[in-house]
């Protein structure tokens, strides 16, 4: 398929493809999947081999947002049934850390719902972020807190912090449909803060809200000319008791549409599979590391992942390796200011809700009969109950 060797050449230069040509991956057939798969991987092996980044979420403050955000199952008015809970103690936040990271995570992702971070907040991450570099060597850190005010940014890149993460979610033309009491601008402003205080810039996008492809690839094309070092990419689950409950609008080969689209456009930053993998890809997630170099490890913000060692089994079955501590994840062109060694990650796992080792876990349900796109499949959203926050083990 000409389109296809013309996206790899361009990828394999760094070129960016033609809006036509976005929007082309997208539309491309079922059949052609594979090609359209095997093209896209080409481009992510040239640049990051066959490595896996983990990630590791640890949600510091759960719920009691007083944001719309459609999508979030902590939003104000959300009557998802989702764990509630002030902020966690610096402590108790890094033996949740600890757990990601003795899977074999390389990142902890620290998540707290709301607008945005208070100074005071911002004192409360900042000990947390130097509580879990002090307690783990070689850590990295991303912080997830909301839109930030002029110097928090420089305050968290000096407590420590790799990076920080802010998704765009969707295009700027339909963004005041999912979200009223903030604006795209806003979220701009913040990944713009994040870069220039010396962050690694990590943005993202939620498919499966309804959007169009000419919106995904709006929200795509934005997020290369921010210069993200990485972009997740999560797939919409929606929570009962959410604006957006009844949006399953996903199948297996629409979301790896969309990972070949996303690493097209951003062929040589690291694009990560976030929230609700395992409901939308679900028997098809090995397919989807061919296009991603990236995934979260364990459980989301408000869900539950499937079991850390099945992922850990996952990528070793398709022919991957999980990527060291002593391993930089961003080609060297990359690397230096925002895009130091250690960037190229982020957390972001907005998971359908956010702002954005040990126990077992809970057996997976029996899977029903393949609905159609467009039915509630509320048997695939399982709301977490364990980790940060609970006295139950996490999922690591």
């Amino acid at each position: 398929m000409d389109l296809l060797n013309t996206l790899v050449d361009k990828g394999l230069r760094r070129e960016l493809p033609t809006r036509e040509e976005a929007l082309a991956v997208l539309a491309t057939s079922d059949d052609d999947l594979l090609d359209v798969v095997a093209a896209a991987g080409k481009v992510r092996r040239h640049w990051f081999g066959q490595r896996v980044k983990l990630n590791y979420l640890v949600n510091l403050k759960s719920g009691l947002c007083p944001e719309d955000c459609s999508y979030c199952s902590q939003r104000l008015g959300s009557k998802a049934d989702i764990l509630k809970y002030t902020w966690l103690k610096p402590d108790d936040a890094s033996k949740a850390a600890a757990a990601g990271l003795a899977g074999g995570a390389k990142r902890v992702c620290l998540v707290a719902s709301g607008r945005g971070p208070t100074d005071r907040d911002v004192d409360r991450v900042s000990d947390t972020i130097k509580a879990i570099k002090d307690q783990n060597e070689g850590v990295e850190v991303c912080a997830c807190l909301g839109l930030l005010s002029d110097g928090q940014a420089e305050r968290l890149r000096e407590a420590g912090a790799d990076a920080y993460n802010h998704n765009l979610n969707t295009s700027e033309e339909t963004y005041g449909d999912i979200t009223t009491t903030h604006t795209y601008a806003d979220r701009v402003d913040t990944v713009q803060k994040a870069h220039a205080a010396g962050l690694s810039a990590c943005s993202g996008l939620i498919a499966g809200m309804g959007e169009r492809d000419e919106d995904l690839v709006d929200v795509v094309f934005e997020l290369r000319a921010l210069d993200a070092d990485s972009v997740p990419v999560n797939f919409l689950i929606p929570f009962e008791g959410t604006p957006l409950a009844k949006e399953w609008n996903l199948t297996p080969q629409r979301c790896l549409r969309i990972l070949a689209m996303v690493r097209f456009v951003c062929p040589d930053v690291e694009v990560r599979i976030a929230g609700g993998r395992e409901v939308h890809l679900r028997s098809m997630q090995p397919l989807a590391l061919h296009l991603a170099n990236s995934i979260f490890l364990g459980d989301y913000l408000t869900s539950e992942g499937q079991a850390g060692q099945a992922d850990l089994d996952m990528i070793a079955d398709a022919g991957f390796e999980v990527e060291g501590t002593d391993q930089v994840t961003l080609p060297e062109h990359r690397r230096g200011g925002c895009g130091s060694e250690e960037a190229g990650g982020g957390c972001g796992s907005q998971e359908g809700g956010g702002v954005c080792g040990s126990a077992p876990a809970a057996a997976a349900a029996p899977a029903p009969e393949t609905s159609s796109a467009g039915e509630a499949r509320t048997d695939l959203v399982a709301v977490r109950r364990r980790g940060a926050g609970t006295d139950l083990a996490p999922n690591a």
